[in-house]
């Protein structure tokens, strides 16, 4: 297999029309959350992600810390009904002020 056959297989598929896929909902859908580093940043983002998703499950959720300790990034998976749904999620999580980014 040549590196053209290799990116190829990596790039997600498009339609014809050439815009990216829509989401299909129901569906799990994962998030990044970054914001700055504190004791209450995960706990602040779980609260406010389990308002938008009641069968949200905390114990899967990973913190990971940036290498100099100033930013934590929360992943998580949500169950997305739609796309108010998500929307609301981002709008409430930039609201807190904390967030800088949700990927």
């Amino acid at each position: 297999m040549n590196d053209k056959s290799l990116r190829d297989l990596r790039r997600p598929s498009r339609p014809a029309s050439g815009k990216p896929p829509r989401i299909t909902f129901p569906c799990r859908y994962p998030l990044k959350v970054v914001g700055d580093a504190a004791e209450d940043f995960a706990a602040v983002v779980c609260q406010i992600v389990s308002r938008h998703d009641p069968e949200f499950d905390a114990s899967r959720m990973q913190v990971v810390d940036s290498r100099n300790g100033r930013f934590q990034s929360v992943r998580i998976s949500i169950h997305a009904t739609g796309e108010a749904q998500l929307q609301a999620l981002f709008v409430e999580l930039k609201a807190t002020g904390r967030v800088h980014m949700v990927v």
